[in-house]
């Protein structure tokens, strides 16, 4: 069977249509997608850390880490490196394959990225995939963090183009496309999803999951949060989403983006199991682990490996992709190995 071809025309008329079709009928064609390129029973999990909190300048209405609103949240400096380097091993311990790292910036300083940049590579030394959010990013900082070994950036859209300007007038929509395409370009994979259940129409999240979908790429991991209402944000109070609303936006995201990875993101810690498990049946093939996802709650990880054994859901091992030249010269340095380890000491091998 062939599996479904990535698409990057879609139309506002055919993502419509998909949101409308009956939920069986929808969960039926999302889930055969979601089986055409991974295994249903496979799920990555990541840890998400936040090694900067607070202050941050921009007036996301979401956002508890905006320093336009007064949420209560304590600011933190960035986070000493040893410290982010121990989470990471922690996170690493209770199945994490992917460490996240978000700091509540604009976009990095130039005295910054010398940390994150060590920061990097000092994660990825332990055999972890390596993500950060740290803003907007010029090109030139997109080729530092990609040189360093960063593997996903992570930048959302969080809605439509429509009703973007509702929620964020601090940067435009196309800085966030901007940054986008630096980080592309740069070499790095792509990590951009959104926020549903902040007050928008259905299509609003129509228009979100078509404007990733179109992307020249689609995204590798598409996380879709819904929103977490904090007080003291001007969201506080938005209606709450119906929960079959989400779980169509998993699948339609499922259908639009089949080979991506699309997180069930922020708002897990409201979601009972039977909606977290409709969500998997739909297509999410990725969750953040741990108790903290930056500033809001999250599902104890002893509760997700729980509800993992129930369903017969097993953590996705992480796969060192290579290109054909990486192989290559895999090859070449083994066949090097071969014919000169004699003249070196292995400290591994036992004194005869």
């Amino acid at each position: 069977m062939t599996a479904t071809a990535p698409r990057h025309d879609w139309t506002m008329q055919e993502a419509r249509a998909l949101f409308e079709l009956p939920f069986n009928d929808l969960l039926f064609r999302a889930q055969s997608v979601h089986r055409e390129h991974f295994d249903p029973n496979e799920v990555q999990i990541s840890t998400l850390l936040s090694i900067k909190t607070g202050a941050c300048p921009e007036d996301c209405k979401y956002c508890p880490q905006s320093g336009h609103y007064n949420t209560g949240l304590e600011k933190e400096k960035l986070l000493e490196i040893e410290k982010v380097v121990a989470e990471a091993k922690a996170a690493k311990a209770k199945g994490a394959s992917r460490f996240c790292m978000g700091a509540a910036w604009r976009s990095p300083s130039k005295k910054d990225m010398g940390y994150v940049v060590d920061m990097v590579r000092q994660v990825k030394s332990l055999g972890l995939e390596t993500c950060m959010t740290l803003g907007m990013l010029q090109q030139e900082q997109a080729d530092e963090l990609a040189s360093a070994g960063l593997d996903y950036y992570n930048h959302n859209l969080d809605t439509s183009e429509k009703y973007y300007s509702h929620i964020i007038t601090t940067r435009t929509y196309q800085d966030r496309l901007d940054t986008l395409e630096n980080v592309r370009n740069a070499g790095m994979k792509v990590c951009c999803g959104g926020i549903v259940g902040m007050g928008e129409d259905p299509d609003d999240r129509v228009g979100l999951l078509v404007q990733l979908a179109n992307l020249p790429h689609h995204p590798e991991s598409v996380p879709v949060n819904m929103l977490v209402k904090v007080p003291g944000t001007p969201m506080e109070n938005v209606a709450d989403l119906d929960p079959f609303d989400f779980i169509r936006t998993i699948a339609v995201a499922r259908i639009m983006m089949p080979a991506s990875h699309v997180r069930l993101s922020a708002g897990r810690e409201d979601m009972n199991e039977q909606m977290q498990s409709l969500c998997f049946l739909a297509g999410a093939n990725s969750i953040f682990y741990g108790e903290k996802l930056l500033t809001t709650a999250n599902p104890e990880a002893d509760a997700d490996r729980e509800l993992f054994r129930r369903l017969g859901i097993r953590p996705e091992m992480r796969e060192q992709a290579c290109s054909e030249q990486d192989a290559e010269e895999a090859i070449v340095e083994a066949v090097e190995y071969e014919q000169t380890r004699h003249m070196f000491y292995d400290a591994t091998r036992e004194s005869a």
